[in-house]
């Protein structure tokens, strides 16, 4: 397995991270950028200076912008694309599919059409084994070399242990479960959770109010789990939990920034621009909340953050109602 080189899509700051973990214990990684001119830049400097700079590749770790060329002998891939774009790289490589083939995704949020990415690629593609990669990793601390634990969940359990054996360093450690839909549903609604605590921050409203968003979110997120058939353990796990404080509190999370700079009173493009990389809670907003209405889940959180971002409603008023209403915030009895 070592010698088999891993493909991974998507050369953002998270796929870069995840390409220096595995090229520093020496296997063979190619990463892949749709756009040529990042990949000329990466091969000219030997360094990800758009999106992870500071870290040198190692030797073993190639760049290619020819997706066949990057696919060739391949049986193991990892997509960590924005999840606007995950069903374009499916219907991409579908040309170039095996029966040995794996796939694994690193990618937090559904798709564009509302379905859990799981979903789209078993209809892209049909039944093969797959696999997501969740939990609370920012790519910084990955690549350099800091202690993360994530969760790894798939359909094949010789999948999930592969992959294990490996991402698994001293410094990098992974649990395992077969909950695709929770661990899913965790990873898209965290970031427009953080999206709105980084709204509550931005406009001064305190520790304490943080707090309750977080917790009232938790419960939110819990619900969608639960009506979707997902497994309520994972709630409380690194997917659900961990990665929901990770996200609503670090300032190097994308989406608390964008939150943030929506609550200093910076215009949504603005806040944009400012980030400059894709943020998953912008464009997931809409599909959760679609979601939420389809299966009939109250989560006033995401409905607030949705009509922020896509109906111009102010963040102030938006959030003080959040805030100024009763919760029904019952954790327990959503873990039941």
């Amino acid at each position: 397995m070592k010698n088999c080189p891993l493909t991974i899509l998507g050369a953002g700051s998270w796929g870069t991270a995840l390409a220096l973990l595995l090229s520093r214990k020496e296997q063979i990684v190619r990463l892949w950028s749709y756009k040529k001119r990042h990949v000329r830049e990466m091969k000219l400097e030997g360094i990800n200076n758009r999106y992870l700079p500071n870290y040198p590749f190692p030797k073993s770790l190639c760049v290619y912008h020819d997706l066949k060329a990057s696919l060739e002998g391949v049986n193991d891939i990892l997509i960590v694309v924005p999840s606007f774009a995950f069903q374009t790289v499916i219907q991409n490589i579908k040309p170039y599919m095996h029966s040995r083939i794996r796939i694994a995704w690193g990618t937090k949020g559904i798709s564009i059409d509302n379905y859990l990415l799981h979903e789209v690629v078993k209809m892209k593609l049909g039944h093969i084994p797959v696999a997501v990669l969740s939990g609370p990793s920012l790519a910084t601390e990955v690549a350099a070399g800091l202690p993360t634990e994530i969760i790894i969940a798939s359909n094949d359990t010789s999948f999930a242990c592969d992959l294990t054996k490996r991402l698994h360093s001293p410094y990098f450690r992974i649990d395992q479960n077969s909950d695709l839909v929770g661990v899913e549903i965790c990873g898209s609604v965290k970031n427009i959770l953080a999206i709105a605590t980084g709204i509550s921050d931005g406009l001064f409203l305190g520790a304490n109010a943080r707090a309750a968003l977080i917790t009232r979110g938790l419960t939110e997120m819990g619900r969608l789990v639960k009506a979707l058939g997902g497994k309520q353990e994972t709630l409380i796990g690194l997917a659900g939990l961990g990665d929901l404080v990770l996200t609503c509190t670090d300032n190097q999370s994308r989406n608390r920034r964008f939150g943030l700079a929506l609550g200093k009173g910076i215009s949504r493009k603005d806040a944009e621009r400012c980030v400059g990389q894709s943020i998953e809670g912008l464009h997931n907003a809409n599909q959760i909340w679609i979601l939420a209405k389809k299966y009939k889940v109250d989560m006033p959180i995401v409905q607030q953050s949705y009509r922020i971002l896509h109906e111009n409603l102010d963040p102030r008023q938006a959030i003080q109602e959040i805030l100024c209403c009763s919760s029904g915030t019952k954790i327990l009895e959503t873990l039941k």
